[in-house]
């Protein structure tokens, strides 16, 4: 039910037939994320992504709108770290308005001097906006010290003083320069035809010059543990973030790294959500969580507690990182967990737009489609000894990185204690 076709221009198609539903989900994935970018125009994909729906040779910003409307659509778009992506997801029969539309925003937006100029401010207030969302500060100011002088450390939507500077000659050639079939994926899932999907892709992306991938391999990150601190005096929480350097998104171990982080705090039966929050009633959000990347990955651990409390939580995650070093898990947590990752799994992928991110992200990152079993079979390999043998790797007698946000004053741990 999956196709893969190459069009005669470089740009890559992935179709997945879904014909027992009446939605179809389009995504045009660029291979291009802000890691991708020189550190003086920081936050000029994140800028782009959102020029691109401010109006067309043939559109304006509100008939780009209206045409989705009108079909009762759903039309967004989102930068990472890695890639970016314009999706839409309408009934099958508006499925080439979705593309025509998709079509049109990444390959002739104006750039218009007017247009950008409001744009500027609505990302400028969006960055200003991450100063009120302490979680989004937390991982911001985490990321820059982790990964000092790296793109990966620098903030998706960039800083006011890089987004104030970005100029329209800019924008216009850096967009010239990613947006070219070679860096980018056509992916739709969905009660579609292949063959018809096809035709309406070489009609709408017609204009697309040949061309090759615009960017080299960015620079590897080299991680820097240890404590960085943020003063939010009006704020209630004292908020944390840990972290670890992990494995890349390619590596098989994945798999273990993902049944290891479940147990650790995926879930409320996880041992730090048990702990922290059940036991001791020290945090409301608490939870771990894994970032993976090309070349390198992250595993994190998230908590909100009284600036009073602060230490005791930081001191209760380190304590947990040790327990699993030193003994691994238990067999009913391996088996717990691996169930929940498998029903996760298949659940997610329900939707037409849970499945074409799926598609998209497996070409990106293994260039080719790993089946559901197949997934479900590295799951199911994950055993109680190698989970061991993986904690005792990501975890014993390494260093662990903390960001603090909040009445930082209250927290008193001292940078040699965060090892593990």
């Amino acid at each position: 039910m999956i196709r893969k076709e190459t069009l005669p221009n470089g740009l890559t198609l992935l179709t997945e037939s879904m014909p027992d539903v009446r939605s179809v989900s389009v995504g045009v994935w660029l291979r291009r994320g802000s890691r991708d970018e020189p550190a003086r125009v920081n936050g000029i994909s994140h800028f782009i992504e959102h020029l691109v729906f401010k109006g067309t040779e043939s559109r304006s910003a509100r008939e780009i709108a209206l045409e989705m409307d009108t079909v009762g659509g759903q039309m967004d778009a989102f930068t990472s770290k890695e890639y970016t992506c314009f999706y839409a997801k309408v009934l099958d029969e508006h499925l080439d308005v979705a593309v025509d539309l998709l079509g049109d925003i990444v390959q002739r937006p104006l750039f218009d001097p007017t247009e950008l100029e409001r744009e500027r401010r609505v990302v400028l207030e969006e960055i200003r906006m991450v100063e009120d969302t302490p979680d989004e500060l937390l991982y911001d100011l985490f990321s820059d010290h982790f990964y000092p002088g790296n793109p990966l450390g620098r903030p998706i939507q960039g800083t006011e003083k890089t987004v104030s500077s970005l100029t329209r000659r800019q924008l216009k050639r850096f967009f010239r320069s990613a947006y070219r079939p070679a860096n980018m994926l056509i992916v739709a899932a969905g009660n579609l035809k292949h063959a018809r999907m096809a035709r309406l892709v070489r009609k709408a992306f017609s204009d697309l010059e040949v061309g090759r991938p615009s960017n080299g391999k960015p620079p590897r990150p080299r991680p820097r543990c240890g404590l960085v601190k943020r003063a939010k005096s009006e704020l209630e929480q004292l908020h944390l973030l840990m972290g670890l350097p992990a494995f890349p998104q390619r590596l098989e171990r994945r798999y273990t790294l993902h049944v290891l982080n479940t147990i650790l705090g995926g879930t409320m039966s996880s041992r730090l959500f048990q702990r922290i929050r059940e036991e001791r009633g020290l945090a409301y959000s608490v939870y771990s969580g894994i970032n993976t990347f090309v070349d390198t990955g992250l595993l994190t651990i998230y908590g909100a507690t009284s600036p009073g409390n602060a230490d005791e939580v930081a001191r209760l995650v380190l304590g947990e990182l040790r327990e699993l070093a030193a003994k691994g898990p238990t067999d009913p947590e391996v088996t717990v967990a691996k169930e929940h990752l498998k029903g996760s799994l298949m659940l997610g992928l329900e939707s037409t737009s849970s499945r074409m991110s799926n598609l998209a992200r497996q070409e990106i990152y293994f260039g080719r489609q790993l089946t559901l079993e197949e997934t479900l079979q590295g799951i199911e390999r994950v055993t109680r000894r190698k989970l061991h043998n993986q904690a005792r790797a990501v975890l014993k007698g390494k260093k662990v990185g903390l960001a603090a946000v909040g009445r930082v004053d209250q927290l008193k741990i001292k940078e040699k204690e965060l090892v593990v």
